[in-house]
């Protein structure tokens, strides 16, 4: 079972747009504690869309360490989820943080991890994370090759069916989008 209940973040490219969205549902074991939490922003200005999966603070934290990259290495997003994974796997305080991120601009897609991982998707298309991501990332994947939907509405889809699945997932859905 994945450590990241109560989170389901996607994130989908498609037809020059791409969008991020994330369910609202924070859960402490077994119990629903909130369902309208916002587990996405947008950074750097409005350029960088980003999402996490995990604990609150720990998230935070790594937003913050995350935007101090994106200023040392502006315009390099790859650089800077480089540079945040090291730092992450390597500092004796950062390591202990149980978080993902998703981070997105208009040429990439990564998904960040403090076990050192910046993975960019095969097709740089679709990625989600959290305990319900496996569900969303599915519908994502459906959805973007067999419809006519725009990946706003992929991402609102994949997080309701992804909802309708997961019990650490919730229908209290925010979609960001960079055109």
């Amino acid at each position: 079972m994945d450590r990241f209940h109560g989170t389901t973040i996607v994130a989908v490219r498609h037809d020059g747009r791409l969008a991020l969205g994330g369910d609202g549902q924070v859960t402490l074991g077994d119990t629903v504690m909130k369902n309208t939490a916002q587990k996405v922003r947008r950074l750097a200005d409005g350029r960088i869309l980003a999402g996490f999966a995990g604990s609150v603070a720990d998230a935070l934290t790594l937003y913050t360490k995350f935007e101090e990259k994106l200023v040392r290495y502006p315009g390099n997003l790859p650089r800077a989820c480089v540079e945040l994974a090291k730092d992450w796997r390597s500092d004796r305080y950062l390591r202990r943080l149980e978080a993902l991120l998703a981070v997105a601009d208009k040429s990439h897609l990564f998904v960040i991890s403090g076990d050192g991982h910046v993975i960019e998707p095969d097709d740089d298309a679709v990625a989600a994370i959290g305990s319900g991501g496996g569900f969303a990332l599915a519908a994502a994947r459906a959805l973007k090759g067999h419809s006519s939907l725009t990946a706003p509405e992929i991402v609102r889809r994949a997080l309701e069916i992804a909802g309708e699945i997961c019990i650490y997932t919730n229908q209290h859905i925010t979609v960001l989008e960079l055109e």
